[in-house]
């Protein structure tokens, strides 16, 4: 029994053999496992890149509504149906906030909501625009049903505001995006397969046409949506540079999904950086609200004072 426990409690460090033999064959078979060749002395990765903390991501997940159209937004202004009618998007909403400053908390789904209905109230002001909102509540709305309810109503322009973040703190100023042609061809592709071609889209109906013919109509109309919604952008960087901070290359192409409606001209705006201070003060503000409104209205204004024939 003596001898037992003197086995037991004897320590590896009082074998030097048995010791060093027991730890090559735990570093050999950490080796193995590693996949690395035992034996060989290996280099650890530099301490910097083992301890930098996981970059932080906020994701949503929610189903796609199959009902889109019913209970479309209400409609301002005149009642002549025969005016254009533009809809804004307040980015993000109910349980997504969107970015949130660093510096005071501000979260993108309130400040845009709150420019979206300020520059509904400055459009209306014009009295010949029609206006739209996609939400005017804290409320949240599948990417997809953005443009779609805009395509379900008509529209004749898209715009969607956000305020984003960026790692650089030091980044600030609105930019415009609008879609980006090699998103949009794919995109085509699937709007011609979901839709059957049953679907009339800007006043011509596919169902009669094959698959060739219909990808090729939904490409033509989407391409001229692009040149207008293009022209839009920079006519509204135009009004926003004497009003705001705009960046620089501040005209900007990507897939987002809220631009993809084939036969409505549609932009998405960043009117700023919530990770900037400069950008948070401005549209905390109400002096820097009004001026991004006042620069959304007079761009919808001219916008479409270009494109409606003198009645």
């Amino acid at each position: 029994m003596i001898l037992a426990f003197f086995f037991v409690a004897l320590p590896i460090w009082g074998l030097p053999q048995m010791g060093a033999s027991m730890h090559r064959a735990s570093a050999d078979a950490g080796a193995v496992i590693a996949g690395l060749a035992p034996g060989k002395p290996q280099i650890a990765p530099p301490t910097a890149f083992r301890n930098k903390p996981p970059k932080r991501r906020y994701e949503v997940t929610a189903p796609i509504r199959k009902n889109i159209g019913e209970g479309l937004p209400t409609i301002s202004g005149p009642s002549d149906a025969s005016l254009p009618l533009v809809v804004i998007d307040a980015g993000h909403g109910g349980h997504d906030p969107g970015a949130i400053s660093p510096h005071s908390g501000q979260r993108e789904k309130d400040v845009t909501l709150t420019i979206a209905k300020l520059a509904r109230d400055e459009i209306l002001k014009g009295g010949r625009v029609r206006v739209a909102l996609t939400r005017d509540t804290d409320r949240f709305i599948v990417l997809q049903d953005r443009y779609q309810l805009a395509r379900k109503m008509n529209a004749d322009l898209f715009i969607s505001i956000h305020a984003d973040s960026a790692e650089n703190p030091q980044a600030s100023g609105g930019t415009v995006y609008t879609l980006s042609e090699v998103a949009s061809d794919r995109e085509t592709q699937r709007l011609a397969a979901r839709e059957n071609r049953a679907n009339i889209i800007n006043g011509v109906n596919l169902g009669g046409a094959d698959a060739n013919v219909s990808s090729i109509l939904i490409d033509l109309m989407q391409r001229e949506t692009m040149n207008v919604s293009a022209e839009f952008a920079k006519l509204l960087l135009r009004e926003a540079t004497p009003n705001m901070r705009v960046r620089s290359n501040s005209h900007r192409f990507a897939a987002f999904i809220v631009l993809k409606a084939p036969d409505t001209p549609s932009v998405l705006f960043e009117i700023g950086y919530l990770s900037n201070a400069a950008d948070v003060r401005f549209l905390s503000s109400a002096k820097g609200q009004r001026k991004v409104a006042r620069t959304l209205s007079q761009a919808v204004q001219v916008h479409f004072a270009r494109r409606i024939e003198p009645r």
